[in-house]
């Protein structure tokens, strides 16, 4: 008997059904194990550090002004709440997919699938929009290093303007400050998606070197502009627009914190996943943190929050303005145009693992879970992927792009938080490696944090959300719900995970 819509919504796997499917008995695909705790750790700082740090000052210290400190201080609140379930749920739940997985053993397939579509949107326009600020720092690199190479504007612009930011919609094509494509940013992404081709083993290292030079130079950069710092750039403290600037601000920030989820996706790659996943959320998490913030400072410390409107390059023009000098400058831009590959690495990796277990459940068309058997990585899915990125990045200005990615961050957060309250409820005996400390009181804090930084983005935020939505609907309407794993086998394992 065909289920009903209703039915195909609420079906859930089993937890041992996941686990199960990721050691690639029943034939569908699996990923060898080979990353250890640190290069997990450095993996969630590696997708994390980069997005928030070189980009985002300029774009939300207009909004809130040195409060943006606070800003930062409310994200990542809410990212630990956050993190301390994602601690349990990957404890337990040690597979690919990330909180998809985790929200089908929980919600039941249609949330997953939305949650899904979500992700994907999260980390396609964080790659790009991350790829896109690369291009910056690279023009900055290559007109100060001899022999002092100015990129043509056609090749380092997209087509698209937008002359109103308050209204994102109004976008011209080829007009003033445009371009034809964003060339740097295309080839950043074809060198990640050449390195995730050689295998997980060899990009975990290859990020481990990347984030280590990124700290160096984000240390080097506290200690220059500590020398410069004046306490009275902080004064007014609040922008034009108030304490509403400083949650608009955390509202987009958190964004930054994306690198939190991409640990959980490489849940099927991890040595001994349920005590390293766990650990590495939280490190990162830590790390991440206490760089953002002291970041944040030093620079503010150093010039007014005028300054910081339309900054290109900002840390590296920051310490060209302290030093008088071009060799800080120029050590940064290329500390961040090494570290901030590490960035969109991580993301196209992430993405590619969500569309992997998307399709080995059977909601995404075969290609997208098949495992090449030398490298262990999804070739096809990785590179599809790539392809999407790129086009993204090579025409679509940043501005565009960086709250959509808040969006399916904090959507991602609030179903897994939700799903360690239920598994709480549905299976108490399960064997967990690490539990939220104070009961059910820390998941609902962090529901409740999500929701509120939610409903602080833009109007734009949520247009483009709802026609996404509507497409992902679409699709599984017409060729997920039909051809779902769960269906093909017949409604008896779905019926038993309730």
């Amino acid at each position: 008997m065909t289920p009903s819509l209703i039915e195909r919504l609420a079906r859930k796997k089993p937890v041992d059904k996941l686990i199960a499917d990721s050691s690639g008995s029943d034939g569908h695909g699996s990923l060898g194990r080979s990353i250890t705790l640190f290069q997990l750790t450095l993996f969630g700082v590696g997708a994390t550090i980069g997005t928030g740090i070189f980009f985002v000052l300029s774009e939300q210290v207009p909004v809130a002004g040195p409060a943006v400190v606070i800003s930062f201080i409310i994200a990542a609140v809410a990212a630990g709440l956050a993190a301390l379930c994602y601690a349990e749920m990957s404890s337990m739940i040690p597979v690919s997919g990330s909180s998809y997985s985790y929200a089908y053993a929980t919600l039941g397939e249609g949330v997953a699938f939305f949650v899904a579509a979500c992700l994907v949107l999260e980390y396609g326009i964080s790659a790009a929009a991350v790829a896109v600020g690369w291009a910056e720092y690279v023009e900055k690199l290559l007109s100060n290093l001899p022999p002092h190479i100015v990129l043509p504007a056609w090749m380092t612009k997209g087509p698209i303007t937008i002359p109103d930011g308050d209204h994102p919609f109004a976008m011209a094509f080829f007009g003033e400050g445009s371009g034809l494509i964003n060339l740097p940013a295309v080839i950043l992404v074809t060198l990640c998606c050449i390195l995730l081709l050689r295998g997980s083993k060899e990009s975990a290292r290859t990020n481990a070197i990347m984030v280590l030079i990124k700290l160096a130079v984000l240390t080097l950069f506290i200690v220059i502009a500590g020398s410069a710092f004046h306490a009275e750039n902080f004064t007014p403290f609040f922008g034009e627009k108030g304490f509403g600037g400083v949650q608009a601000a955390a509202a987009s920030i958190f964004f930054t914190f994306v690198g939190l989820d991409a640990v959980s996706t490489a849940g099927e790659e991890v040595v001994n996943p349920k005590r390293n996943l766990p650990l590495a959320i939280i490190f990162a998490l830590v790390i991440v943190t206490g760089f953002y913030i002291m970041v944040a400072i030093a620079a503010l410390g150093v010039q007014p929050a005028s300054q910081f409107d339309g900054q290109e390059a900002g840390l590296a023009t920051i310490l060209q303005n302290i030093t008088g000098q071009a060799w800080p400058a120029n050590l940064l831009a290329a500390g961040a145009v090494i570290s901030i590959f590490s960035v969109t690495l991580i993301v196209l990796y992430g993405q590619s693992r969500i569309l992997f277990a998307v399709s080995r459940d059977g909601m995404l068309p075969g290609i997208f879970h098949q495992v090449n058997p030398h490298t262990m990585t999804p070739v096809a899915c990785t590179v599809i992927v790539a392809v999407f990125v790129a086009l993204i990045a090579a025409f679509v200005p940043a501005g565009v792009l960086w709250d959509l990615t808040s969006m399916g961050t904090l959507v991602a957060f609030t179903v897994v938080s939700a799903g360690v309250l239920i598994l709480r409820y549905t299976q108490p005996d399960m064997a967990r490696g690490y539990r939220v400390p104070f009961g059910p009181v820390l998941p609902i804090l962090s529901i409740l944090a999500c929701v509120y930084l939610i409903l602080k983005l833009s109007w734009m935020v949520y247009a483009i959300t709802a026609v996404w939505i509507a497409i992902a609907a679409l699709l599984y309407l017409t060729y997920s719900a039909r051809n779902s794993r769960l269906e093909t086998m017949g409604t008896a394992v779905g019926e038993a995970a309730e």
